[in-house]
């Protein structure tokens, strides 16, 4: 992994480069570093570079970033390798959560259908053609890819999961010269102040944050002038006064710390200093869009649901509605 660690800094300075974010280059070729020292410590490490090593090395005949799963090549470009070899190696980097992908003609049905959240923004949304962008908690890097595939011109992830950068790595290292990059870090960690993307993403994050107006306020600084913020959050019922705040676990995550209502959401972003917010969509979580499958095998939401009433979560809260916002600087 150390190589493919290596050529990825090369080709993220030069993209850096040449790009609006030139003045904050070394910053953030040293948080890339940084996240890498972890991951090549990592005790799972020799598992999965296991799998990400028995891949095929091979140049895909094609590859396909609009359509809901992102595809790399396909099953007649594998070097004799079968599918089930392929998915063995693949599966030594369970859990896959954020998807779905399809690599040489095998299907990685992921715990999320992550491709509805996108059908769901896609088209709300500033249009990303020539756009540099930033996605916030980025996990697997599959939205980076559907960015790409909607003309961005520079799309970087940050995530400090480091299986997250190994899922990433493992499509990447099949479409090498595409300017996307994951830093393996937090936005905590990120330049203060930056104001120098066009559209930040912030999806599933903002409900982990001990104190989520300072998470909007960080977000907004990231923002060149007359940017945009794209926000997906869990919600409550309520007016602008009402939130959510679990006493322990939510959904049996540990650390939600705030569910706000769509109308204090508003007001929360607003006071953050965004103009212009508008609100997307708003729906409830189905089982069918987040789900335990063989690509990960663990509990998933419905095991989060109380068994007899799905319209509460296992505590007796309100069972996941997400709402998605836009907003801008």
């Amino acid at each position: 992994m150390k190589a493919y660690k290596d050529a990825e800094a090369l080709k993220l300075h030069d993209q850096l480069a040449s790009s609006q974010l030139a003045g904050f280059s070394d910053a953030l070729i040293a948080l890339y570093e940084t996240g890498w020292k972890k991951i090549l410590k990592h005790g799972d490490l020799n598992r999965w570079q296991s799998g990400f090593h028995a891949l095929p090395d091979v140049s895909p005949s094609a590859y396909k970033l609009n359509a809901s799963a992102v595809t790399i090549g396909s099953a007649a470009d594998n070097a004799g390798m079968q599918k089930n070899e392929i998915k063995v190696a693949l599966k030594q980097m369970h859990p896959w959560r954020k998807g779905p992908f399809e690599l040489f003609g095998v299907y990685i049905d992921t715990e999320w259908h992550s491709d509805w959240k996108w059908d769901r923004l896609k088209d709300a949304i500033s249009p990303l053609a020539g756009r540099t962008v930033l996605d916030v908690g980025c996990g697997s890097g599959y939205h980076l890819w559907r960015m790409l595939g909607a003309d961005a011109k520079l799309v970087i992830g940050i995530d400090p999961t480091p299986l997250f950068s190994m899922h990433f790595a493992t499509i990447k290292r099949y479409m090498a010269e595409m300017p996307a990059f994951i830093l393996p870090v937090g936005i905590e960690h990120m330049p203060v102040k930056m104001q120098a993307f066009d559209t930040v993403f912030s999806m599933g994050i903002l409900y982990h944050r001990r104190s989520p107006i300072d998470h909007l306020i960080e977000l907004k600084e990231l923002l060149n002038d007359g940017g945009e913020l794209v926000i997906d959050t869990l919600v409550t019922e309520g007016d602008e006064t009402q939130c959510l705040m679990p006493h322990g676990r939510y959904a049996k995550m540990r650390n939600v710390w705030f569910i706000p209502s769509v109308a204090m959401l508003e007001l929360w972003l607003k006071r953050a200093g965004f103009k212009t917010v508008m609100v997307i969509d708003v729906c409830p979580t189905s089982v069918e869009e987040q789900r335990a499958t063989e690509w990960m095998t663990f509990e998933s939401l419905p095991d989060f649901l109380d068994p007899i009433d799905t319209s509460l979560t296992i505590e007796g809260y309100p069972a996941p509605v997400r709402a998605v916002l836009t907003a801008k600087t």
